[in-house]
């Protein structure tokens, strides 16, 4: 949406971005624009820090109980995490179903916030 400055110069109050990657909560754009969300926060890990797989899964499963009310497909979210757990377990395991139930987790946790960012680290880590 483009508007007028007062000098008579457009102003583009859009959002532009260009490669990299970006992990958004809340945003808000524009004349009177609020995101408000309420007393939401989370830290990502820095890369020295990062957790491994199992330490992810784990902490994904404990927010899924603090976030128990949240989610609409509770028995959903444990069969993925079950299935990743099971193919981590492997010699061998396969990249297609890792990414798949990885997918399928993140549709159910996207009503969560740290949920998302949990599973999103997961993802990292088993790409890394």
């Amino acid at each position: 949406m483009t508007a007028e400055h007062p000098q008579g110069f457009p102003v583009n109050n859009g959002v532009q971005q260009s490669g990299g990657h970006s992990q958004v909560g809340n945003q808000a754009v524009g004349a009177g624009a609020r995101a408000v969300a309420g007393n939401v926060g989370f830290q990502t890990a820095l890369p020295a820090q990062q957790a491994g797989p199992a330490e992810l899964i784990a902490l994904i499963e404990r927010l899924l109980t603090e976030h128990r009310d949240a989610l609409p497909d509770q028995s959903g979210t444990q069969v993925e995490l079950r299935r990743l757990r099971e193919e981590l377990d492997e010699a061998e395991p396969q990249p297609g179903v890792l990414r798949r139930a990885l997918e399928r987790l993140t549709d159910f946790v996207a009503p969560v916030a740290p949920l998302v960012v949990a599973v999103g680290q997961l993802a990292q880590a088993l790409n890394g």
